[in-house]
């Protein structure tokens, strides 16, 4: 046992025995010896088996496809939010174009969203109200309304459908409000002729009322020149 110990613990190297010394053969060396011996040709043994254990095919094959599985299920992941992402930027671009165009007529933007694999939310489609009702009894102030809700509805870069079919029904309120003003303006024009015949009849009623005050002083002057010479005048120049 010592020896065994001295051997398996000693720092120092082993010194190879003198020529002089009789070799011993395994059969006279002491059991513990032996055991010291066989030992690590055992434990190399063990160690050399353990790796064939790991070079199993079907384990192998097993542990590739587990990671081929998630590192696609990775790739469709990082797939699929790229697109959730792309459709939220392009939703809300569209929404916002519209509210900001339309000014007092439109609402604030409202979305749906969709919750993605890495946990987060993604607005997936989105909705802005405006107003297109016309303004009572003010065509003129109606068809600038339309052209608002016009210019609104077909703000985004790419308008949908929905979009479409509002700026239709704001274009036909707004061809409604055009013919309003000019039925407005036909009945102004009908009555100014009205006006200005009764402004001539005014000025032929001072025509013939009786002559001016200059026509006046024009005849008694004349009236004067054609009468004859009174009797007491002719008798002062006689005298």
């Amino acid at each position: 046992m010592q020896i065994g110990a001295s051997l398996a613990l000693s720092p120092y190297p082993l010194r190879a025995a003198p020529a002089s010394a009789s070799p011993v053969s395994s059969a006279e060396q002491p059991l513990a010896a032996q055991e010291a011996v066989t030992t690590p040709v055992t434990e190399q043994a063990a160690q050399s088996e353990s790796p064939g254990a790991d070079d199993d095919p079907a384990q192998r094959q097993g542990q590739a496809l587990a990671e081929k599985n998630d590192s696609s299920q990775q790739r469709v992941e990082q797939l699929e939010i790229a697109a959730l992402s792309r459709t939220d930027q392009e939703v809300r671009a569209h929404e916002q174009a519209h509210a900001a165009v339309g000014g007092a007529y439109a609402g604030s933007p409202s979305y749906t969203y969709t919750r993605g694999p890495d946990g987060k939310r993604y607005a997936v489609s989105g909705e802005v109200s405006i107003d297109t009702g016309s303004v009572p009894g003010d065509p003129e102030a109606t068809l600038r309304k339309m052209q608002v809700v016009i210019r609104a509805a077909l703000a985004p870069a790419e308008p949908s459908g929905q979009d479409r079919q509002v700026a239709a029904q704001a274009q036909i309120k707004l061809a409604e409000a055009r013919v309003d003003m000019a039925a407005q303006q036909r009945e102004a024009d009908a009555t100014e002729p009205d006006s200005d015949e009764a402004d001539a009849d005014a000025e032929d009623e001072s025509v013939t009322d009786g002559p001016s005050a200059t026509a006046q002083a024009g005849l008694a002057t004349y009236q004067q020149i054609g009468s004859p010479p009174s009797t007491a005048a002719q008798l002062n120049l006689i005298a």
